[in-house]
């Protein structure tokens, strides 16, 4: 880390250093966002990120974007840390928050891991450093010497951690389909539950399919998460008059991948989507929480 510079600075030199900010600002975000779950939570930390950059002795720094990238990991270490204990008292399933990713698909990253709802809710079991490291390496491609610097363990620990989160997200998730499928597969669920088509619904579902919905106890929403093909689909029928009385449905990209926008009078109350495999939808999560909702795609 740089020391505090407590020297003045040009307006010329402040420019300078915001452009390399800005420069690396998506994977700063992307990486705050995989770590914490939240659009709302990485963007105050990626904040705070910049007031270090505002106050270090930038002139000791040999490389801005490994020290943001630093930075950025260890703050975000340390508030997976804290978001894990409030999430203890969370009402009902807790689910990441959705982020629009149609401008940016990997949203700062080498590759789109460690991105998709599903992914992420398995990677809240790991530790914070364990995640780290698996983000870094699966989603950014960083070189296992460069992780082992930035959360300040052998090279060797964090292969074994990477490996380690590897084998559960492997274990805990089948196969995902392509990304074509599972739009087609989103569709046809949209179309079954706003018509109550059991039949429909039991079909598309893998056999032990679970359905999350993530109301905050802000919003009407099982508090509890819904098991298995029939169980879901009577569950997703016994609402569908009184839930999707003028809904209108969008498209949109959100984590990598297509979501449902309802929304009524114009206004967003819902972002639906699946995660599926070659059995059908193994996941539907149903986001709910107005606070939750704000870092989508608006319906125009």
């Amino acid at each position: 880390m740089a020391v505090a510079d407590g020297g003045s600075r040009g307006p010329g030199e402040i420019d300078r250093a915001a452009e390399v900010f800005t420069n690396v600002r998506p994977r700063l975000f992307g990486i705050a966002y995989r770590m914490l779950g939240s659009a709302t939570e990485a963007e105050d930390l990626v904040q705070e990120v910049w007031l270090r950059w505002q106050g270090c002795d930038r002139a000791a720094v040999d490389n801005p974007a490994a020290f943001l990238a630093t930075v950025t990991t260890r703050l975000a270490i340390n508030a997976a840390q804290s978001a894990r204990v409030r999430r203890e008292t969370y009402v009902g399933p807790w689910l990441p928050e959705p982020v629009d990713t149609s401008a940016d698909p990997h949203l700062g990253a080498e590759r789109g891991a460690a991105l998709e709802l599903a992914v992420l809710l398995l990677l809240e079991r790991l530790s914070p450093t364990e995640r780290a490291a698996y983000v870094l390496r699966e989603a950014f491609d960083y070189p296992y010497r460069q992780i082992a610097d930035i959360v300040g363990l052998s090279e060797v620990a964090v292969r074994q951690l990477v490996s380690r989160a590897r084998r559960h997200v492997r274990a805990e998730r089948r196969a995902p389909v392509t990304k074509a499928e599972q739009r087609r597969l989103l569709t046809a669920f949209v179309a079954a539950a706003r018509a109550g088509d059991l039949a429909t619904l039991e079909e598309i579902f893998a056999a032990d399919v679970v359905s999350y919905s993530d109301g905050g106890g802000a919003e009407r929403a099982s508090r509890i998460p819904v098991v298995g093909a029939s169980r879901v689909a009577r569950y997703v029928r016994a609402f569908a008059s009184r839930f999707w009385a003028g809904v209108d449905v969008t498209w949109a990209s959100t984590n990598g991948q297509t979501s449902a926008l309802l929304s009524r009078d114009g206004q967003v109350f819902a972002v639906l989507t699946v995660d599926a495999s070659e059995q059908g939808v193994d996941r539907v999560f149903w986001m709910m929480n107005p606070a939750k909702i704000t870092a989508v795609p608006a319906v125009t």
